[in-house]
């Protein structure tokens, strides 16, 4: 690096100055000062609930601070709105994305910047520029793709050109490789360092620390509100900051044995499943679940897992085949989401926003969703009181701040949505847990617990199937392997046995018979 960048990398872009902000009891953020340089990319990593999410959106004008001040350049502004933030030239990529599927790329990028009442103009105007930062950045994309029929890789690629069409130079990414597959992530990994190479610098929220290690200039470590470290990132290390985070080390949880497992539980034969264009998603899979088994599913995104999962939980139907529990095969009536709760078997889904949660409902409402008949919340009616205290002891046993039962599920942060809807379905003692990504934008510590929790059901001779991108997890926690390619499974492996180069030679549709 020549001494102008280091030079230029020492210059803040952008400054929190004793930045704090209260919900009611909970103080979100406490005092935090925060320096970003010049053409930089800045990681900022810290447990659920540590206040990362809420300073972005004081940085982008969703939020007011209760005190302290943001600089740009140098200079004091005020922020009160996201138009203020462009104005500003600051740009945020969220966490959950803000567009609308219904409509066109182009007209997602063009909202809030039509550019005057004649829309032609402008959209001739954003083309020309979607053109150019197509080939400064090598983000080409489809400017009349609606939304909805785009992949999430590409969705966030909109999200990215909206930021760049209003010209920022200062980009938040919230978490922005938390649904991505690894190619996807590399993929943004290398236009990050192409726009801080160009002179903008960038925030990068992540869970993920060998990522934050992987594309980032300097990190920050933030626990419950605070700036607690800040490393150089060629001087630290995952573990360092990992204790960093969470005030303690982290152990990596394990398999202690090889499992022993019992009787087949759940099972399927023959599934096959389509989508809404009545394209094969699933041809013909066949599985068992035993007790005191982790199965793990894996599979490059996009290959039928989610798909899968949704129909052996009963949330989508099948064309063809047949599901059984412990040998019966259920029949038409026992083939949905209740019918399986009320046998044991629970389903934490994959998209935690969309299938498990209600986000304008009271955390203690979200907590009880698909099990509001049980007796413990009430008689003939709902009891408020018993409701409330119920979720106050979900949240205390599973660390999920604030533990705040009435806040709205939206005012919790990812990952302590993510660990709500685990300890809903785990903490009914199921027979059977489907899992799908879960630990989806989780902290390490949170991971080590859910880990830790996953593992003493299979203890207990639960049935466990986990859909995970995350080849590293699926290696420690799963028994077995099942790797799925173009809707069918195409290899099994127990997991002492193999390694992740296997599986994602297998992932990519590589077996030995083609090797």
């Amino acid at each position: 690096m020549s001494a102008l960048a280091r030079d230029r990398r020492m210059t803040p872009a952008l400054e929190f100055v004793n930045i704090s902000k209260r919900f009611g009891a909970v103080k979100a953020n406490r005092g935090v000062c925060l320096s970003i340089g010049a053409g930089s990319i800045h990681g900022i990593v810290g447990e659920n609930g540590a206040g990362k999410s809420t300073l972005m959106s004081i940085l982008f004008g969703e939020r007011r601070a209760d005190a302290g001040e943001v600089r740009v350049n140098g200079r004091r502004v005020t922020i009160a709105s996201p138009r203020d933030a462009l104005g500003h030239g600051v740009g945020m990529v969220h966490q959950h994305f803000m567009l609308i599927e219904a409509m066109s790329v182009l007209d997602n990028i063009m909202l809030g910047a039509e550019g005057g009442a004649l829309l032609s103009a402008g959209r001739a105007r954003m083309r020309q520029k979607l053109d150019g930062l197509a080939r400064e950045h090598g983000l080409a994309i489809n400017a009349d793709a609606l939304i909805g029929d785009l992949p999430v890789g590409l969705r966030q690629r909109v999200e990215i050109l909206k930021a760049l069409t209003r010209d920022v130079r200062i980009l938040a990414l919230d978490e922005p490789t938390s649904v991505l597959t690894p190619d996807e992530a590399a993929e943004l990994f290398q236009l990050m360092r192409r726009l801080r190479d160009a002179g903008a610098s960038l925030i990068f929220i992540t869970h993920k620390l060998p990522e934050a290690l992987a594309v980032t200039d300097r990190i920050s470590v933030m626990r419950r509100g605070e700036v607690v470290a800040e490393f150089a990132t060629s001087e630290t290390s995952a573990d360092e900051l990992a204790e960093a985070m969470v005030g303690r080390k982290v152990a990596r949880v394990t398999r202690a044995d090889e499992s022993a497992p019992g009787a087949v539980v759940f099972s399927a034969r023959d599934l096959r499943v389509s989508d809404g264009f009545n394209v094969t998603r699933v041809d013909g899979v066949c599985l068992d679940l035993r007790a005191g088994e982790i199965v793990g599913l894996a599979g490059v995104s996009g290959n039928g897992q989610s798909e899968l999962l949704e129909a052996l939980a009963c949330m989508r139907p099948s064309a063809n085949g047949v599901i059984a529990i412990d040998g019966v095969a259920l029949d038409k009536s026992q083939a949905n989401p209740r019918s399986l709760r009320a046998m044991g078997i629970v389903h934490a889904p994959e998209d935690r926003t969309k299938h498990g949660l209600v986000l304008d409902f009271p955390a203690c409402e979200s907590a009880m969703l698909g099990f509001q008949h049980e007796r413990r919340y009430g008689a003939a009616l709902l009891d408020p009181d018993a409701i409330t205290a119920d979720c106050a002891g979900v949240m205390a046993r599973w660390n999920i701040t604030p533990n705040a039962p009435a806040l709205a599920t939206r005012g919790l942060s990812g990952g302590n949505q993510q660990k709500l809807v685990l300890a809903r379905e785990i903490e009914r003692n199921p027979r059977v847990l489907l899992v799908g990504q879960p630990t989806r934008g989780v902290d390490v510590g949170a991971i080590e617990s859910i880990h830790t929790r996953l593992l003493a059901l299979r203890a207990a001779g639960k049935a466990i199937l986990i859909v995970s991108s995350e080849l590293d997890e699926i290696l420690a926690l799963a028994d077995r392997i099942i790797v799925m390619c173009n809707g069918r499974i195409i290899g099994e492996r127990r997991a002492h046995e193999t390694n992740a180069r296997e599986l994602g030679l297998m992932m990519a549709g590589v077996t030995e018979a083609a090797r």
